[in-house]
């Protein structure tokens, strides 16, 4: 295999890859890129068993074939190269090394048989359709916060992509939640969507899907199946397994008679509750509010640090109310707000409060309360 490529384009390629590949691996082939050229392209292709990404990059390839490469180390070295080089690979089978020369520097490499890479077995999906990147985008990004990190609780670590019913007719829908606090994303269902079978993405492949949806013209290909998912763009593939799990019945802690409203401005109130959550002690991080006309007090009560408190110019006509949220909780909601206003609607201080972005209802957020 003999092939010269771009710095910058062998640079996005190999990084966009090598994130798959775990640190620490028992396993010394999934350390490794497997590296195909072939025709006027290269292919690099990581995988941890559970995603693979395949990256596609143009190339002048005068001998076509394929290697497997350390990721990491092949990562550094293109990194720290010049911006503009061109950078020649060069595969020795019979010496098992890996060339990789620019200008005046050079590098061999150790390489593992091909043979032993292993690729993911592309299964019959049940579902194909298109979206476009910041559909894909909003669904996760405005959801993922609220993912459960307790490992007991696997089929709550990833984000429930599915098809569900709304007030204005069925909708593609991503919800995550660990128990605290609960996201439930809405958008049009796409052409083709409607037979989707529900799936849990698991919280990596959530991460390593954002670098598919950086650009807002891309339309993202999406094919599901009861144990896989597949993202792709025109130069990248990016499959995972699902959580094989059930999730639960959300739709059950989402309240729906919470009639106390308070309407309030999401930036200055976020910032507000960063103010007083800083004298509040770690472990429980509570904050209180305290809801008259027109009025919210924010307040933390540390006996070991301080205390703090803060007033504010609210939107509300119910009777007084105090209630205490975890300060991230509420930080991590109301940074999910695009709109200025945000919507509060309590019902007691022992019940969950949903919030909303104005009169938005495709985005719903549900928090529980902490005794303060």
């Amino acid at each position: 295999m003999k092939l010269s490529i771009e710095r910058g384009a062998l640079l996005k390629a190999v990084s966009q890859a090598q994130s798959v590949v775990e640190r620490r691996n028992t396993i010394p082939i999934l350390a490794n890129l497997l590296i195909e050229a072939e025709g006027d392209q290269v292919q690099f292709r990581a995988t941890d068993l559970d995603i693979e990404v395949v990256d596609i990059a143009p190339a002048k390839v005068e001998r076509a074939g394929a290697t497997t490469v350390s990721a990491m180390t092949l990562h550094e070295i293109v990194r720290k190269l010049p911006d503009g080089a061109l950078i020649t690979l060069s595969e020795d089978s019979a010496a098992g090394r890996l060339s990789v020369q620019a200008g005046r520097s050079h590098f061999n490499l150790a390489t593992l048989p091909r043979e032993d890479f292993p690729v993911m077995a592309s299964s019959e999906y049940a579902c194909n359709f298109s979206a476009p990147a910041p559909v894909l985008r909003r669904l996760f990004d405005k959801s993922k916060f609220a993912i459960s990190t307790e490992e007991t609780r696997y089929y709550l670590n990833g984000v429930y992509m599915h098809v569900a019913e709304a007030e204005g007719g069925r909708v593609l829908r991503c919800v995550a939640t660990d128990g605290h606090r609960l996201a439930r994303i809405d958008a049009d269902l796409p052409e083709g969507a409607a037979d989707m079978p529900g799936v849990i993405v698991p919280r990596k492949t959530v991460g390593e899907l954002r670098k598919l949806l950086e650009d807002d013209d891309t339309q993202i290909a999406v094919s599901v199946s009861e144990t896989k998912v597949r993202f792709a763009t025109p130069g990248i593939t990016l499959t995972s397994k699902v959580i094989d799990g059930t999730f639960p019945d959300y739709t059950r802690v989402i309240p729906q008679g919470n009639t106390r409203k308070m309407e309030v401005d999401a930036r200055e109130f976020a910032s507000a509750v960063d103010r007083v959550a800083t004298v509040s002690s770690e472990r429980s991080r509570a904050v209180k509010m305290t809801l008259d006309e027109d009025r919210l007090v924010l307040s933390v009560n540390a006996p070991d640090s301080g205390a703090a408190e803060e007033e504010l110019a609210v939107a509300y006509g119910d009777e007084r109310l105090e209630i205490g949220f975890n300060a991230k909780y509420l930080l991590e909601i109301a940074s999910q707000v695009d709109r200025e206003n945000a919507v509060f609607l309590f019902n007691s201080s022992g019940d969950p409060t949903l919030m909303r972005e104005g009169n938005d209802t495709s985005a719903v957020y549900v928090v529980m309360p902490m005794r303060v």
